[in-house]
């Protein structure tokens, strides 16, 4: 899978994991030159406080359009150490 947004892969790998129809990727597969920190977070019941990046290709900046949970609760270890995408960030095969 492939993560791409403003015609730049942002990750790649063979090993994702599916949660709510959001693909996960294993953090040593995104290409951290893109990647900012953000001070954005959000709380899912199930998958515990989520954090953020901000993307940045050619000078764009996409706000907060990937998430990761630093300490999952139990339910969703699986994606513990993964990141996912959203905001117009296309993920295909």
């Amino acid at each position: 899978m492939k993560a791409i947004w403003n015609n730049t892969v942002l990750a790649e790998s063979n090993d994702t994991v599916v949660v709510e129809n959001n693909h996960y990727f294993p953090a040593d597969s995104i290409n951290r030159e893109f990647f900012e920190d953000s001070i954005a977070h959000t709380t899912c019941p199930w998958k515990g406080r989520a954090s953020y990046y901000s993307v940045r290709v050619n000078g764009e900046l996409n706000k907060d359009a990937a998430w990761y949970y630093p300490e999952p609760k139990d339910a969703a270890k699986q994606i513990e150490g993964r990141v996912a995408f959203w905001k117009g960030v296309q993920v295909q095969p």
